[in-house]
């Protein structure tokens, strides 16, 4: 079993920057790939960014690219999400993801999810 635990949201004014931490509760999961997924109220939960065992293949979602960040550190079991250029639209609850398998940008593809951590983004 993987526990992750979310950490780094907050209430910040558009064009802010804030930096998400995601920990892991197993060495093992250096051997997961992670992502970073997002919902806002009403909405379902949208796919922002994934990357590999390694940190060799990364994937954004279009609304993200340029602005977000997503890396890992393995020796640590945590992956971080680094967020510039917020945008209200950005307001959700960020959850982090783990799987032992392929990358994915479906929530489906998922076994493993943190308990999410509030971002805001202010006008």
């Amino acid at each position: 079993q993987v526990q992750l635990v979310e950490s780094g949201g907050g209430l910040v004014q558009a064009g802010g920057s804030l930096r998400l931490s995601c920990a892991a509760s197993v060495h093992t999961a250096s051997s997961y790939v992670m992502a970073w997924f997002r919902q806002a109220p009403g909405k379902e939960r949208e796919f922002v960014a994934t990357i590999s065992v390694n940190g060799g293949r990364i994937d954004y979602a279009d609304s993200v690219k340029g602005r977000f960040t997503i890396s890992r550190d393995n020796a640590k079991n945590t992956v971080y999400l680094q967020m510039n250029s917020l945008k209200p639209e950005d307001t959700a609850v960020y959850y982090c993801a783990a799987t032992p398998y392929s990358r994915s940008t479906k929530a489906v593809g998922y076994g493993y999810w943190g308990q999410g951590t509030q971002v805001t983004v202010s006008s």
